[in-house]
């Protein structure tokens, strides 16, 4: 069996809803199924509904032998809305993907967006997901309106997620710094893979990891840059003695409790990762539409590593993390 751990969705009724934001995240109905979303002036996404249905999905899925996704609603999140909007917004998002799983069982579980710039209604938004739709985990951007996941107005939340059990699955966002970047389209090249970096390792020096010992995080797209810099935050925490008041241990063994998907269609990153994080910490995901699921999925097939560890980066690991039966 294939699980492809991440897998995008877009709901028209969440498009619609959309067009209704007065902030800077402005959307416009350009044609049917089709628009245009401006994070300021910063940057803009073409979204066509098209690209995210599920007949198109399940097709895929069947040409590259993958048996199950576990699909989120892909950005903006509900929390960049305006507030009056934003806990509308995650009510369509996982009534829509409760629906979708509802329908096909077998292929889809899903994973629950959340109005966090409103901490009490994002933890009753959760309870909701988890209790009556059945998601199995929640789709975390790297910042909640420019609000770093370190903040102290989320501490509640990450207290909540953790005894409830469900994972934490980080994903880009519109960097806070992306005018600096813009150009070349080096946000969706570079600029969000660093942003879920910084976010990653805020959750770890802001010591949220070290206060929440059963929290589960997932870091797409191999953990960004993180990896390949682990040596640096390392000599910088233990040996300068800088960035690490919050905490009391390495900064690399919190990084070891965190899971990494296999999101980046280059084979020597996707053995970087494997021989960094080892087997049990490793998930097969697409980022489809906006990847073909072969791109990444033929690379996986590929690896010379035992089988048993390749099931894991493909089946099991997928299964235990987002209770799969």
């Amino acid at each position: 069996m294939i699980i492809d751990c991440q897998s995008h969705v877009f709901p028209r009724a969440y498009a619609e809803l959309l067009t209704r934001n007065t902030n800077t995240l402005r959307t416009t109905r350009v044609d049917d199924g089709v628009y245009l979303i401006n994070y300021g002036d910063v940057q803009r996404f073409r979204l066509d509904l098209d690209s995210y249905s599920a007949e198109r999905k399940l097709r895929d899925m069947d040409a590259s032998g993958v048996d199950m996704s576990v699909i989120s609603v892909n950005i903006p999140t509900p929390d960049m809305l305006d507030p009056d909007l934003a806990s509308e917004g995650a009510r369509i998002c996982n009534d829509a993907l409760a629906e979708l799983c509802a329908r096909h069982p077998d292929r889809f579980v899903g994973l629950a967006s959340l109005p966090l710039n409103d901490v009490p209604a994002a933890i009753a938004e959760l309870d909701r997901a988890i209790d009556e739709l059945d998601l199995r985990g929640v789709f975390l951007p790297s910042h909640v309106k420019g609000a770093p996941l370190d903040a102290p107005q989320f501490e509640a939340f990450y207290a909540h997620v953790a005894g409830r059990g469900v994972p934490l699955v980080l994903h880009p966002a519109v960097p806070v710094w992306g005018e600096a970047v813009n150009e070349h389209s080096m946000i969706p090249m570079m600029g969000f893979m660093v942003d879920t970096s910084f976010a990653m390792l805020r959750l770890i020096l802001g010591g949220v990891m070290e206060r929440r010992p059963t929290l589960k995080v997932l870091h797409p797209h191999v953990g960004g840059v993180l990896p390949y810099l682990m040596g640096r935050v390392v000599e910088q925490t233990e040996v300068k003695g800088r960035g690490g008041d919050h905490i009391s241990q390495s900064p690399r063994e919190t990084y070891k409790r965190v899971y990494l998907d296999l999101v980046s269609p280059d084979p020597l990153a996707i053995r970087y990762a494997y021989d960094f994080a080892g087997a049990d910490r490793l998930l097969f995901g697409s980022d489809h539409p906006w990847v073909s699921i072969d791109a990444i999925l033929d690379i996986v097939r590929g690896l010379d590593i035992p089988a048993g560890d390749k099931d894991m980066l493909l089946e099991s690991n997928a299964r235990e993390l987002f209770r799969i039966d």
